[in-house]
């Protein structure tokens, strides 16, 4: 089973100062693959990125297929090499 759609969230914050446009702390979502963000994408300050706290399921289940599909991921399933179809 492979679940698609899944990409981390990130916190910055302004290296100086402060902005009116984002108020000098953020969240975006981005692909693990991206490059370093290095400025704010609204007022094109320097930022860097800041640790925050997370949360981990208490599942110690595997997910369900069903389970996948109602928290809205989309399910793939392996037919051969390199090809999947949707569930």
């Amino acid at each position: 089973m492979l679940l698609t759609g899944v990409m981390p969230l990130y916190e910055y914050e302004i290296c100086d100062g402060n902005c009116v446009a984002c108020g000098g702390k953020f969240t975006l979502r981005r692909p693990m693959s991206a490059p370093p963000l290095e400025h704010c994408p609204a007022c094109r300050k320097p930022i860097r990125k800041i640790f925050s706290g997370f949360s981990t399921p208490t599942l110690t289940r595997p997910v369900s297929v069903s389970d996948a599909k109602k928290a809205g991921f989309t399910v793939l399933k392996r037919v051969s090499k390199g090809e999947y179809e949707r569930q």
